[in-house]
């Protein structure tokens, strides 16, 4: 698995086992269902994305892994604001998923640049 040396991908995954643990003994199925599916998607799809063989499909995927992350960031303000989400712990969260968007974009830069 080509992703393993990404640092953002190893960051994403640990940012989504958070979620998913911080949600365990949550009874609200839809919430979330749908925020561990989109922190799941981030580094699932930079995992996808990565064993493509062509460049442009590890460009667009490494596309639908920032889609997924603005979706989970998006979540996660609903979650604080809506008292789902410890203030602290989301804006942690948010701190992650910032950084994951720079990685992400430096990592299409570099995907990109290899096209020459």
């Amino acid at each position: 698995m080509k992703c393993k040396t990404l640092e953002v991908w190893k960051k994403s995954a640990r940012l989504s086992a958070n979620i998913y643990k911080y949600f365990a003994e949550s009874n609200d199925f839809g919430v979330k269902d749908q925020i561990t599916r989109a922190g799941l998607s981030v580094p699932s799809n930079i995992a996808e994305g990565m064993e493509k063989s062509s460049i442009k499909e590890n460009v667009r995927f490494i596309e639908i892994a920032r889609a997924s992350l603005a979706e989970l960031m998006t979540q996660i303000y609903i979650g604080i604001d809506i008292k789902y989400i410890d203030s602290q712990m989301g804006k942690s969260w948010i701190e992650e998923a910032e950084e994951l968007l720079k990685m992400l974009i430096g990592l299409q830069r570099t995907i990109k640049a290899k096209q020459g």
